[in-house]
């Protein structure tokens, strides 16, 4: 019952299944695992069960993983009480956390009837059509536009922040989070950047990044900074990760059609970023456009998106 268990999806056969994979472990993982490195090059791939409950019922999913990827390759039929069961023996979980690791009676089950000569017609393989993403609507440009409002001037340094503080900052500037502050509004003025990659808020003089960062470890997100940086992308070279306050702004109350909390010319390829803030005695925050929230890991090396920011001014 090792690692080299096999199953069949569609044409392809997968090999192995790791079964010490979850969701809980998959950030920390690509990054290293007990001191070691777990995952040798950008393009090795990790096979995956999870019990995924986002809907009205909960699925089991084969997942497959790498460093900059992560899809569900298949489904798989299992009976629906064993499913519920393990959902329910995770017990309470915040309601952004619905991705389970298997419990014991699910693996079995896997091994007995799917994997190796198991019955084939019990996984269901789930394809996805490459999409272009529309980043529309067309903002107005730079130059002939003009924000009669007050600008401000938000925190750019890197702080170690708790929890209650993060409150008072998210009321102090009406952020919108969804837990913390349900009403909260910020009202952006978004105009064209320096090109098609980039875009600008005069209300906080911000050029941000249309489409952001891979998902990455905290240590693989600061090299891709200097390797922006280094290239001069959209002309600039002082491109940062954005502080707490900073990403917050670009918080809308409501998600927009792609079911995220942003205006609609930002990528939605990046649902929750690293922000320039830490907790102590430990963790990361990161901001949440999926939620429409802020939150911390606490996890040794999370992993996360970005969305990089520089100030116009």
């Amino acid at each position: 019952m090792g690692m080299f268990h096999k199953v069949k999806v569609g044409n392809k056969v997968i090999s192995p299944i790791d079964w010490e994979m979850s969701p809980e472990l998959t950030f920390g993982t690509f990054e290293s695992w007990g001191g070691r490195e777990r995952v040798r090059n950008n393009n090795e791939r990790v096979y995956y069960f999870f019990v995924d409950d986002w809907g009205d019922q909960p699925k089991l999913c084969l997942m497959e993983r790498a460093v900059k990827h992560a899809k569900v390759v298949a489904e798989i039929k299992a009976p629906m009480d064993m499913m519920k069961k393990c959902v329910a023996e995770h017990g309470y979980v915040a309601k952004f956390e619905q991705s389970f690791a298997i419990n014991d009676q699910i693996r079995e089950w896997l091994i007995r009837n799917v994997l190796d000569d198991g019955n084939s017609t019990l996984v269901v393989p789930v394809f996805e059509d490459d999409e272009v993403e529309d980043m529309g609507p067309t903002l107005p440009d730079q130059k002939v536009s003009a924000f009669s409002g007050k600008a401000l001037r938000l925190p750019t340094e890197p702080v170690f922040i708790q929890e209650e503080e993060v409150v008072e900052l998210i009321k102090k500037w009406n952020f919108y989070d969804s837990e913390h502050n349900p009403t909260g509004r910020f009202d952006n003025c978004l105009v064209n950047g320096a090109d098609e990659n980039t875009v600008v808020d005069l209300r906080t003089n911000l050029m941000w990044q249309r489409a952001g960062l891979d998902i990455h470890s905290i240590r693989h997100i600061r090299k891709e900074i200097e390797k922006i940086n280094s290239e001069g992308f959209g002309g600039y070279k002082d491109w940062r990760m954005p502080t707490l306050e900073e990403a917050m702004s670009l918080m809308n109350h409501e998600p927009n059609e792609k079911t995220i909390h942003l205006n609609p010319c930002f990528s939605k390829n990046q649902p929750f970023i690293f922000v320039e803030a830490r907790r102590k005695p430990g963790g990361y925050w990161f901001v949440d456009f999926k939620q429409g929230r802020a939150f911390w890991s606490s996890g040794t090396i999370p992993g996360g998106f970005g969305r990089l920011v520089r100030s116009v001014v």
